[in-house]
């Protein structure tokens, strides 16, 4: 008898999050053909479940990932101002991941590897983090902030100015430099000077010169 798409969709949460627990446990990513052996189910069945191993990493990106996305929607369908937006938006992800690493540091770090190693499928939630960044950036603007930028220069912008906050990856090097209040001020100053003027600042500097003394 065919399984319902709901019986395979509980199936896929179930052992992406078996898988998890085995790559913490065995410290090692974990095969196609050792999820299948673990999984209990027959080959026929669990091919049902996961078409190739691509189809069960976006299950297993699905499982760690479901907290942030969580977070994200929450805060973009709040009614926050725009500057507290985006720093809820960034700060609670932050936490999230911050606890897993301080939890289990290897295991995090294992977990960093493989979403290097797959990025191409966890490009979706970046490129769904990005979508909702810009919500946020169209609200900062209406706000009458970031004036005269476009909305994906203003999106790059922020991106590399907020990157340590947004990479699990970052914590791995700077660990505990990182936290809410630099977080906090980072988007404070964000949002006094961040905008398409161009003033007499690092860029108007054209020489190097000897400071007098």
């Amino acid at each position: 008898m065919p399984l319902s798409e709901e019986t395979r969709n509980q199936e896929r949460t179930r052992i992406a999050s078996m898988v998890l627990d085995l790559v913490r446990e065995r410290g090692t990513e974990i095969s196609f053909n050792t999820a299948h052996t673990e999984s209990g189910l027959s080959r026929s069945r669990f091919e049902w479940v996961f078409e190739d191993y691509d189809d069960l990493f976006d299950a297993i990106a699905a499982v760690w990932l479901a907290e942030h996305m969580t977070v994200m929607e929450e805060v973009v369908a709040s009614d926050l101002p725009s500057n507290r937006k985006l720093y809820e938006f960034i700060s609670r992800r932050f936490v999230i991941s911050r606890a897993r690493f301080r939890n289990d540091p290897e295991n995090f770090t294992m977990l960093c590897e493989m979403g290097a190693a797959n990025f191409e499928r966890v490009r979706s939630y970046v490129d769904l983090a990005d979508h909702y960044l810009c919500e946020i950036i169209v609200q900062a603007q209406a706000d009458g902030y970031l004036a005269g930028l476009e909305i994906d220069e203003a999106l790059s912008l922020i991106n590399q100015m907020l990157s340590n906050y947004m990479i699990p990856d970052a914590l791995i090097h700077l660990g505990d430099k990182l936290n809410e209040d630099k977080l906090a001020r980072i988007i404070d100053t964000i949002f006094i000077g961040l905008s398409a003027e161009v003033g007499d600042g690092a860029k108007g500097v054209n020489t190097i010169r000897i400071a007098a003394t």
